[in-house]
């Protein structure tokens, strides 16, 4: 590792080192002492720059709110990059044949598309997610939280990922999109494979095993719209199936990759928003009923826990166009990395970034990411953390941390592998 007085600010034994003149950090995002709190990495190097390149990664990543603020909206930035340039041209090798089956699929996501095809995408599906539509799901989250809390209340202790976190929002998403809930832990299963595939330093297993379970998370949706073509009904699926946006169809692939993209983000992130953010409140010292008692303090709660570890860390896009930016001479086909939770702790938009504080002042942070791909879910994710976290705070008085938790080996997806509670 580097000498640097950057060092100074970080635990030992963290994976990293910090060149401050060339400002280029290498970082082991799969080491455990990175990724169980990489927090003081980034305010490490933050102390020293505003923006830093990434050995591992292969690329320049920023740190800071104004800069992300900035950059998610730049239209010199985008999610795609073979629209304004070849393969050929760029030097990206073409996709091996056996990992087509998910990218084919993964590239019709609207989260890897930019205008006109991410306008029409998105249009269809955000009538589903705007607020007015997203409350009138109020009473069944709730409902879905008191009964999933009824089933371990009297044993005084919970693992609350798998009991409480996890079936809140995969039940909903499927009940919103259309698909049966009794699913739920293939549904599981296929997200946490395909996911995968965005971790640093993936394997060949990983890679084998992600599309596998595209094939068989496509195979199940095209029986679900199968069926819905013959008898529609009152949810997403049937809409998208009969939505038509400027006289043109989805197609088929198209609708099967938005099933897919909801499916997934609608329940990984907000399992590890819930987590993280009970783990934050339980280890704030704060007292709960003080937290959840005034007018609008579960709102506020739930944006603090998002701001404070967020599920999401990185997101990345590619340079469109040669250009400078913050001094940084970049190519097309380049990409940037976006550093949601660093940005997240900024101390230049957040005072005492590192405290949680639910009473805070209201400040735009990148939780849902920005721009155009602003998570089109985040009202939903909102209304369940509004929702859920006041009921198992009120319903388990006295609920604390029985073991330590830990997170998972996944840098990208920030989330807890298991959160022990006692009460």
């Amino acid at each position: 590792m580097l000498d640097s007085p950057t060092r100074e600010n970080v635990p030992a034994g963290q994976p990293f080192s910090f060149d401050p003149l060339t400002r280029r950090a290498s970082i082991e995002a799969r080491d455990p002492g990175f990724y169980q709190d990489p927090y003081p990495v980034f305010e490490a190097i933050r102390s020293e720059t505003s923006h830093f390149y990434w050995e591992e990664y292969g690329l320049w990543c920023f740190l800071g709110a104004a800069d992300l603020q900035a950059l998610f909206r730049d239209k010199r930035f985008g999610r795609e990059i073979l629209h304004v340039a070849t393969r050929e041209e760029l030097g990206i090798p073409e996709i091996p044949e056996r990992l087509k089956p998910f990218t084919d699929i993964d590239a019709l996501s609207m989260l890897d598309r930019e205008p006109p095809a991410h306008t029409r995408l998105r249009g269809l599906v955000n009538r589903a997610f705007v607020s007015r539509q997203v409350e009138k799901l109020r009473p069944r989250i709730a409902a879905l939280a008191h009964d999933l809390i009824d089933r371990f209340a009297g044993d005084g202790e919970v693992e609350l990922i798998e009991a409480f976190a996890t079936p809140i929002p995969v039940t909903v998403i499927a009940e919103l999109l259309g698909v049966p809930v009794e699913r739920a832990p293939d549904l599981l299963d296929w997200s946490h494979k395909m996911v995968a595939m965005y971790q640093f330093d993936r394997t060949r297993a990983v890679e084998d095993a992600a599309v596998a379970a595209a094939q068989e998370f496509v195979a199940f949706l095209k029986e679900i719209v199968a069926e819905r073509r013959l008898a529609p009904a009152d949810d997403l699926l049937s809409t998208l199936i009969a939505a038509e946006e400027a006289g043109e169809r989805l197609s088929e692939d198209e609708l099967i990759a938005t099933c897919i993209l909801l499916l997934n983000a609608g329940h990984e992130a907000t399992v590890h928003a819930i987590g993280n953010g009970v783990k934050a409140i339980l280890e704030s010292g704060l007292e709960p009923s003080a937290m959840f008692g005034a007018e609008k303090a579960a709102e506020a709660v739930a944006e603090e826990c998002l701001r404070f570890d967020p599920p999401l860390h990185f997101f990345s896009r590619y340079v469109l166009e040669d250009l400078d930016y913050a001094g940084l001479p970049l190519k097309k086909g380049d990409r940037v990395g976006l550093l949601l939770g660093a940005a997240n702790r900024d101390p230049a938009r957040f005072a005492e970034p590192a405290r949680f504080d639910p009473f805070r002042p209201p400040a735009t942070h990148f939780a849902f990411g920005g721009g155009i791909h602003f998570c089109v879910g985040a009202p939903l994710a909102r209304l369940e953390l509004e929702v859920a976290l006041p009921i198992l705070f009120e319903r388990l008085p006295g609920l604390r941390i029985a073991r330590p938790p830990l997170y998972r080996d996944s840098y990208h997806f920030h989330g807890l592998a298991a959160l022990n509670l006692a009460w």
